[in-house]
């Protein structure tokens, strides 16, 4: 499978996998088991996928589910750190934040 960038949004990498792939929305949103407007949206960024769905896709398209559900979930950092207008020193507090919150949960 072609290489994506990680510049790039979820649904653009998803649009990207699945034009290399020479697939139709349909084809693929039938593959994964979900309807080809709703497959449409994601790719456009109007909607966002579930956990199962992420899964779905990357055994689809034989890539690491983990790396895809990163790329989600930056994409979702990113869109609250535009919407707060925080700065990127956010994401250093945030770092800081989970390895306490991990230490909390290992006791």
């Amino acid at each position: 499978m072609a290489t994506v960038k990680r510049n790039t949004t979820f649904g653009e990498q998803l649009r990207q996998r699945r034009e290399t792939a020479g697939m139709t929305l349909r084809e693929v949103a039938e593959i994964v088991k979900i309807d080809p407007s709703l497959l449409a949206k994601i790719e456009r960024n109007q909607r966002q996928p579930t956990k199962h769905l992420i899964k779905n896709i990357a055994d689809f398209f034989g890539v690491n589910e983990k790396e895809l559900l990163e790329e989600f979930l930056s994409d979702q950092i990113a869109s609250i750190i535009l919407d707060e207008e925080a700065g990127l020193n956010i994401l250093k507090v945030a770092e800081e934040k989970v390895a306490y919150i991990k230490t909390l949960r290992n006791g």
